[in-house]
């Protein structure tokens, strides 16, 4: 797929079927050797903002039993456990033939005003494009000083602007947690010597057992985004990744954490 087909079926997917508590999405057509955890977390976003209008996904935790088939439609059903004035909670569950393939618990918040402070580190300009970067499943304009793809040891640390096509603002939740889900191993790993990102299903195999955001502010995904992360470790057969979501202003958006199950050949 060119990049264009490639984000025109990502928005395809994210226009779900179905009606609370029900919820039917099918699958990006992807190359991909499984279901893409990315696209769940998407999916995830996008049932609990339609099981709850009236609200705003304010932080999810995703768990990833089972993978995912990508020849199978996935059914997601919603189980509100509160719905009050401001707040909300939710469960959700992805399920396929198979069974469950991920769970998600949700909180939600209506927009209300408040004290407006933060405290992180200034964010440099936009890099030119001569770093831009070519990232499989990302169907967008990426640019990265960190090349996740060197076997040479560098800090557990990258950071990557990213810049959307036009996007309606109800989607940018949605999208910031498909592109969350793709680099934080690679940035685990960069302390290795001789392995790199593109390494995997060689050097080493993962998978993504559990993922969670939070949502700070309202956002814009087709201004630029500065997605600023580290990864502290990698022992008993796992990695642990965070990172934040910042607009080109400064304004901190988004946060995000992902645990994943990483096992090295030999």
């Amino acid at each position: 797929m060119t990049g264009t087909d490639l984000w025109s079926d990502l928005l395809d997917c994210l226009e779900l079927r179905g009606e609370s508590p029900a919820f039917e999405g099918r699958n990006q057509r992807l190359s991909y050797h499984r279901l893409f955890g990315g696209q769940l977390l998407a999916q995830f976003v996008r049932v609990a903002s339609l099981a709850h209008p009236e609200k705003a996904v304010k932080s999810l935790h995703v768990l990833f039993p089972r993978a995912g088939r990508s020849d199978e439609l996935v059914r997601y059903e919603v189980e509100r456990h509160h719905e009050g004035g401001t707040f909300a909670t939710a469960g959700i569950v992805a399920r396929q033939s198979r069974g469950v393939i991920a769970t998600a618990s949700v909180s939600l918040h209506a927009a209300e005003d408040g004290l407006d402070h933060q405290t992180t580190e200034p964010v440099p300009a936009v890099l030119g494009a001569e770093h831009r970067v070519d990232l499989d499943l990302v169907p967008w304009e990426v640019r990265s000083a960190a090349d996740l793809d060197s076997r040479k040891p560098e800090p557990p640390e990258a950071s990557l602007w990213m810049r959307t096509p036009p996007a309606a603002p109800e989607l940018a939740p949605a999208l910031t947690a498909y592109a969350t889900d793709l680099t934080l191993i690679g940035t685990a790993l960069r302390p290795l010597d001789g392995i790199g990102q593109r390494d995997a299903g060689t050097a080493f195999t993962s998978a993504v057992t559990s993922h969670t955001l939070w949502f700070h502010r309202p956002f814009r995904t087709d201004g630029w985004l500065l997605l600023r992360q580290h990864g502290p470790l990698l022992a008993h057969g796992r990695c642990f990744g965070r990172g934040d979501v910042l607009a080109e202003d400064g304004s901190l958006v988004a946060s995000y954490a992902q645990e994943a199950l990483v096992r090295f050949a030999g």
